[in-house]
C-alpha cells in the first residue's frame, strides 16, 4: 500500500513534471509568435493585444479573419484571453514569451491537479494519482500549454468548473446549519467564477451551463431545495456578472445586441455550407471562407453578419436535413482522429498518436468499467459523479458534430477521458495481479 506521504510526494513529483514540460515548450517557441499546426489563433491574439496596447481598442489595423474590415469593432476573439495578454505585457513588455511562461506554470500545476481531485473524489486516490500522471505527460496538453490561445485556460476552467459542480452536489447544507450553509455558498461563488470563466474563454461553454445546474438540482432533490436554488442562483448571479459589462460593451460599439463574442454564426455557416455536401473537411481546400459569404451581406458589421450568417446555417439544415445528418456522421473520424495523416506536419503526428493515439482503448475501457462497475438503479446512476463526467462527454461531442469538428476542440473532452483511462489502469494492473496470484496458487 502507498501511504499518505508517498502519495503526496507521488502528487508533488508529478506537478513538477508537469510545469516543468510545459515550460520546455513554451521556451521552445520562444518570443515570437508564428503559424504553427493548430494555433493560427494565436496570432490574432498577440495582434489585438498589441493594438489594444497601442490604443486603438478592440480592433485590428487590416482586415482580419473572419472578414472584418481594418478599424471596425471586432468580438470575434475571447475578451478575456486578450486582456490576459494585455496584462502581462503592461507589466512585462510585448513579450509573448512571458505570457507562455506565466500561462504554462499555472496550467502545468492545475491541470494535473484538477485531474487529480476529480479521479480522487470520483473513484480513489490512486485514481487520481494516475489520472494527474497522464494529464502531465499528455502531449497536446503540452503543446497547447505554452501557445497564446484559449485552449489551456480553457480546458483547466473546465475541469475546476465539473470538479465544483460536484462538490457542490454533494455537499449538505440543512438550512440551520450555518457552517455548511456558508461551506455551500462559497462553493458556489466559486463555481459561478470558474463557469464564468470558462464561457468568457469559450462561450460555447454556456449550453451545458443549464446541464450542470439541472444535475446539481438532481442529485440534491432530497435536500432543502430552497438551499440548492440559492446555490444555483449565486453561481448564476455571477456568471452574468462577469459577461454583463462585455455586453455593454458591444451594445455600445455595434448599436445592437451582442451577447458575447461573434463567431457562432460564422462557424456554423461554414461548417454547415452545401459546397461540403456530405463530407466534411476541417480545413476547407476548394475554395475561401470569405468567399463562401454571399456578397450582398458584406457590408454588414461583424456583429450583424454573425446574426444573418447563423440564420443562413440555420436555413441549409432545413432546406436539407438528410444532407445535415450525413454531413454530422462524417465529422466524426475527424473530431476522433488518433492516427497519422499524411497532411500533417510531423509535430500534429506525434502529438495525435502519442496522446489520444494511445489511450483511446484505456478512456473507453475506463468508461464501460465506470458505467458496469456498480449495479445501480438509472435515477441513481445519474447521481453519479461520474455520469456528469459522461453527460459533459456527450454534449460537448455533440455540439461540435452538428457545427465545426476539429481535433483541437476535442481537448477538453481529452481532459475529462484521461480520469477515465486512469480508471483503466488501475483496474487492468489489479485484474493482472489477480491473475497472477490465481496463477501462483495454481502452481
Amino acid at each position: 500500500m502507498i501511504t499518505f506521504i508517498k502519495k503526496n510526494q507521488w502528487l508533488s513529483g508529478i506537478l513538477v513534471v508537469s510545469v516543468v514540460f510545459r515550460v520546455a515548450a513554451a521556451l521552445y517557441l520562444g518570443d515570437e509568435v508564428v503559424n504553427l499546426p493548430g494555433t493560427y489563433d494565436q496570432i490574432s491574439y498577440n495582434t489585438l493585444a498589441l493594438r489594444i496596447l497601442g490604443g486603438h481598442g478592440f480592433a485590428f489595423g487590416e482586415t482580419w479573419w473572419p472578414i472584418t474590415p481594418a478599424g471596425a469593432p471586432t468580438a470575434h476573439w475571447s475578451f478575456l484571453y486578450t486582456l490576459y495578454l494585455v496584462g502581462v505585457y503592461l507589466i512585462f513588455g510585448p513579450h509573448p514569451l512571458a505570457a507562455r511562461l506565466i500561462q504554462a506554470i499555472l496550467v502545468g500545476f492545475l491541470q494535473p491537479y484538477l485531474a487529480y481531485r476529480i479521479g480522487k473524489q470520483i473513484f480513489s486516490e490512486t485514481i487520481g494519482l494516475v489520472a494527474a500522471g497522464l494529464t502531465a505527460v499528455y502531449i497536446y496538453f503540452i503543446y497547447y500549454g505554452a501557445t497564446l490561445m484559449t485552449e489551456p485556460f480553457f480546458i483547466t476552467a473546465v475541469l475546476g468548473g465539473l470538479y465544483l459542480t460536484i462538490l457542490v452536489a454533494q455537499a449538505s447544507a440543512d438550512k440551520n446549519d450555518s457552517a455548511h450553509l456558508r461551506k455551500v455558498i462559497k462553493l458556489s461563488a466559486c463555481l459561478g467564477l470558474t463557469l464564468g470563466a470558462a464561457v468568457l474563454l469559450r462561450q460555447l461553454f454556456l449550453l451545458f451551463v443549464p446541464v450542470l445546474f439541472l444535475w446539481i438540482g438532481w442529485v440534491r432533490r432530497k435536500e432543502n431545495w430552497r438551499s440548492t436554488l440559492a446555490s444555483v442562483f449565486i453561481s448564476s448571479a455571477i456568471i452574468v456578472l462577469m459577461i454583463l459589462p462585455f455586453t455593454l460593451y458591444n451594445v455600445s460599439r455595434f448599436g445592437h445586441f451582442v451577447l458575447l463574442n461573434t463567431n457562432s454564426g460564422y462557424a456554423f455557416f461554414w461548417a454547415n455550407h452545401p459546397i461540403y455536401g456530405t463530407h466534411f473537411q476541417p480545413i476547407l481546400k476548394s475554395a475561401s471562407y470569405q468567399d463562401l459569404i454571399p456578397v450582398e451581406l458584406r457590408n454588414l458589421d461583424e456583429a450583424a453578419l454573425d446574426q444573418a450568417l447563423l440564420r443562413r446555417g440555420f436555413q441549409f439544415v432545413i432546406d436539407d436535413p438528410v444532407r445535415y445528418v450525413f454531413l454530422s456522421i462524417s465529422r466524426i473520424p475527424v473530431y476522433f482522429m488518433f492516427w497519422p495523416s499524411k497532411d500533417s506536419g510531423t509535430i500534429s503526428n506525434l502529438s495525435r498518436v502519442a496522446s489520444f493515439g494511445v489511450l483511446w482503448p484505456f478512456m473507453l475501457y475506463g468508461l464501460f468499467r465506470s458505467i458496469a462497475g456498480r449495479k445501480l438503479s438509472f435515477k441513481d446512476r445519474l447521481s453519479t459523479p461520474s455520469f456528469l463526467l459522461i453527460f459533459f462527454i456527450v454534449i460537448y461531442t455533440l455540439i461540435h458534430l452538428l457545427s465545426w469538428a476539429l481535433i483541437r476542440y476535442r481537448l477538453p473532452i481529452d481532459a475529462v477521458l484521461l480520469v477515465f483511462a486512469a480508471l483503466a489502469f488501475v483496474d487492468l494492473a489489479q485484474r493482472v495481479k489477480t491473475w497472477r496470484r490465481a496463477s501462483a496458487r495454481a502452481i
